[in-house]
């Protein structure tokens, strides 16, 4: 029988706390539209509820993802020393962990305006349902994409009481965004996911896969510019999208040849877009702050 301690390593390996790259993806856009939602100067307290939300909400749909793939998650290399791949972490626990998870995010926005409570209801249902779209939907990065930006509708309502269209524009770049880094992710497993039959964004986007994926920073890149200037943001911010787009185009040279070691480092870079955006935003309302 293990051990308290081993338990809880087990559980820190579901929740993949030991891994916070996913944890970043998903924050950046949050911050984003906090940050927009805000004008520059967010209340601290909602920034460390969104904060320690996203957390909680990752940590979650990991369970929830592991929980779905168990049965596949053993056939793929990457995976398959994953807890519930071993049988170290039973499906019970996991259901109970994953709605223990859930519930302390859900009692975190209670203090917030209820439209962020009903919106609530949405983002619970994209990140339980993401982790079975990999059967149906030929590119479910597109769902994550919503589920991860779905932070961004919640802040303006937290924030604004409402849910204005820019807070839809960056919502829709979060989308485009994810599907280019998860697509250089689906790219490493994509050898495996092909036994299995799970479908990705990599095998719909067959030979396509690398312009497919530099075309969505492309989109996303653009409708963060339309959203930028929707906001009134100025130069800063706009160096920042050039920066990012340098760096996506640093993925290009690591993603061409396909090779899988090289695609997974530029998955894990894609924390360098998402962080040289935000903090080219919050400068940009440093030094020129709405309305002045």
């Amino acid at each position: 029988m293990s051990t308290i301690a081993e338990r809880l390593s087990h559980y820190e390996k579901l929740m993949r706390l030991d891994k916070p790259i996913g944890i970043l993806l998903l924050l950046w856009p949050t911050l984003w539209g906090l940050w927009i939602a805000g004008d520059g100067r967010p209340a601290a307290i909602v920034v460390a509820i969104f904060v320690a939300g996203t957390v909680l909400m990752r940590s979650a749909g990991c369970v929830i993802n592991d929980y779905a793939d168990r049965n596949f998650d053993g056939h793929v290399e990457r995976t398959r020393h994953r807890p519930m791949a071993t049988g170290a972490v039973s499906t019970r626990e996991a259901l109970l962990l994953a709605g223990g998870l859930s519930l302390t995010a859900f009692v975190l926005i209670l203090p917030l305006d209820r439209l962020v409570i009903w919106l609530s209801v949405p983002a619970l249902f994209l990140a339980a349902s993401y982790p079975f779209t990999k059967r149906f939907f030929a590119i479910p990065q597109a769902y994550l994409g919503i589920a991860f930006g779905f932070g961004i509708p919640m802040a303006f309502a937290a924030l604004q009481q409402a849910v204005p269209p820019v807070a839809w524009v960056l919502l829709l770049a979060n989308v485009f965004w994810s599907i280019a880094y998860d697509t250089e992710y689906a790219m490493v497993d994509r050898p495996d996911d092909l036994k299995i039959g799970i479908r990705t964004s990599a095998i719909t986007f067959g030979r396509f896969d690398v312009l497919a994926v530099m075309a969505c920073y492309g989109l996303a890149l653009g409708l963060l510019l339309a959203a930028g200037l929707q906001a009134g943001r100025g130069l800063v911010f706009m160096g920042g999208l050039a920066v990012a787009a340098g760096i996506a185009g640093y993925h290009y040279t690591l993603i061409r040849d396909r090779d899988r070691p090289r695609c997974f480092k530029a998955f894990l870079h894609n924390n360098w877009i998402g962080g040289t955006i935000f903090v080219a935003l919050a400068l940009d309302y440093l030094i020129s702050p709405a309305g002045a």
